[in-house]
């Protein structure tokens, strides 16, 4: 149906426009014709505007000539075009420029505005909400970007939030977030390059970067993996993305990107080189290439002074191991109960358990998981009674019944405080499943067991790349004492940057 339409207005345009398409090589199916009616025909029913009651059409007068506007209601700023449609309705023929291009430079008071032939670039424009306006006699669109998305503030992000520092925080309207950075960031090197992906939604990514500092081979492969991109939409904004820049290596947990909501901090990743996406509908953005040691920094390490920001990043390694390391150490102690130091007896059951130990903890591991989910989806008025509840019902009474016993209890309850220590989200689950992965095989093998399980998280971390191809583990893995000293310790700017 849809090639019978262009087949027909193909014909029509023939018929009156036939000479000109001809010496200019013009095709009639994909670019503006000139003839006012014929566009707008074809326009109406690419855009369906006798069923789309958002799609707003209106013909006027400018300067002698047959006009149409079109633009998609909500995305318009009315103040804007009601000034517009004044000025065009006022235009007298003898002020009307002969093409687009003479209007854009004398007869337009618009700052962002831009000359168009293609339908297919026409329409994208029309849907993401500039204003298109046909001239009869033209043979390019006007458009003019005078859109305004809805948009929430940019308050501080509650998963990012900071005892110090800046309070600003991405917002779903990729054009304020690329402001926010450019705020931080006033130098010409900065680069803001504009792409998309998606054969449907056609979802805006902006590309952010420091032109002399980037990794210019790096830069361009990022650039060509995007152009490849062959899916329908980004439905899931930046993890859809990430998915079509990864497509492999699903099995292993540990976090390629890291996310962040904060300008301040990708304003800094910015500056140390890396490249920073930032995906149209998405409050956060991506930074590549990402290393273990990258996703564990938060910017509280950076806005006390050294001392105290090297103590915050140790703690915070340190109770990250602890989460992996605690269950599945106190199973194999259990379970070989002759190693446990005199000293350290206390820590032996104080009644044998009804159910087996791992079974306890695999058993915990999936509740806790379940209450987080119970969490996100419980009404803020209902949230503290509930969990007062489930503190009562799985604390005491769980103990009491002899499902599960009182050491297990206090150790997943450390597990579970402790993991909210590390911001990032993949590496918490990361270390989930490592840690599921050594209590199943201590369980089954003993020690044994334990060190095979050791051994799949080494190697899990070992074989992961960044999107640059260098080591996951980097600069521990190849060794880099000066960088490892620097991504341990929180050090002083140095003074040629300072500079």
């Amino acid at each position: 149906m849809a090639e019978n339409r262009e087949n027909q207005y193909s014909g029509q345009l023939s018929q009156g426009t036939g000479s000109r398409e001809e010496s200019e090589g013009g095709d009639s199916r994909t670019a503006v014709s000139g003839c006012l009616e014929q566009d707008s025909v074809w326009l109406n029913q690419k855009l369906a505007t006798d069923r789309n009651f958002d799609v707003v059409t209106r013909t006027i007068e400018v300067g002698g000539r047959e006009a149409a506007l079109y633009f998609i209601d909500g995305f318009c700023k009315d103040d804007m075009l009601q000034k517009l449609l004044q000025y065009f309705m006022d235009m007298k023929p003898e002020d009307m420029p002969q093409d687009a291009s003479r209007l854009l430079k004398k007869g337009l008071p618009y700052i962002e505005v831009d000359q168009e032939k293609e339908w297919e670039k026409i329409t994208s424009s029309v849907l993401s909400g500039i204003f298109v306006l046909l001239v009869e006699g033209y043979r390019e669109a006007v458009l003019i970007d005078a859109r305004s998305y809805p948009s929430r503030g940019v308050e501080e992000p509650e998963k990012d939030k900071v005892l110090r520092g800046s309070k600003d925080g991405f917002v779903e309207t990729v054009v304020f977030n690329t402001a926010l950075i450019r705020r931080r960031i006033r130098d010409t090197d900065l680069r803001m390059e504009m792409m998309s992906a998606g054969k449907s939604s056609k979802t805006d990514i902006v590309l952010c970067y420091m032109d002399s500092r980037v990794d210019q081979g790096f830069l361009e492969e990022i650039k060509q993996k995007i152009r490849n991109i062959r899916v329908d939409s980004l439905t899931m904004n930046q993890e859809s993305l990430a998915e079509c820049l990864v497509p492999g290596r699903w099995w292993n947990p540990f976090p390629k990107f890291k996310y962040t909501e904060r300008p301040d901090t990708a304003a800094a990743q910015v500056l140390e080189g890396n490249v920073i996406l930032l995906v149209d509908n998405s409050p956060s953005a991506m930074i590549l290439p990402t290393t273990i040691f990258d996703v564990v920094e938060e910017a509280d390490d950076y806005y006390f002074p050294p001392v105290t920001g090297t103590y915050l990043r140790m703690t915070r390694f340190l109770i990250s191991l602890l989460t992996y390391l605690m269950t599945p150490t106190f199973l194999l102690l259990m379970n070989h109960p002759q190693w446990i130091p005199e000293g350290f007896s206390f820590i032996m059951l104080q009644e044998p358990p009804n159910i087996p130990l791992v079974w306890q903890f695999l058993i915990l591991e999936l509740a806790i998981d379940g209450l987080r989910l119970a969490a996100v989806n419980t009404p803020n008025m209902l949230s503290t009674p509930l969990s007062v509840m489930a503190a009562l019902v799985l604390g005491e009474f769980s103990v009491n019944s002899g499902w599960f016993s009182s050491e297990v209890m206090l150790y997943m309850a450390f597990v579970a405080i402790a993991n909210y220590t590390q911001a990032n989200y993949e590496l918490g689950y990361a270390l989930k499943f490592m840690r599921i992965i050594t209590l199943v095989l201590t369980a089954i093998f003993g020690i044994w067991g334990y060190g095979a399980g050791l051994l799949v998280a080494a190697l899990c971390m070992c074989c992961n790349k960044t999107l640059s191809h260098r080591s996951y583990l980097y600069p521990l893995f190849p060794l880099n004492l000066i960088k490892l000293r620097n991504r341990l310790v929180r050090r002083r700017l140095p003074r040629a940057r300072q500079e």
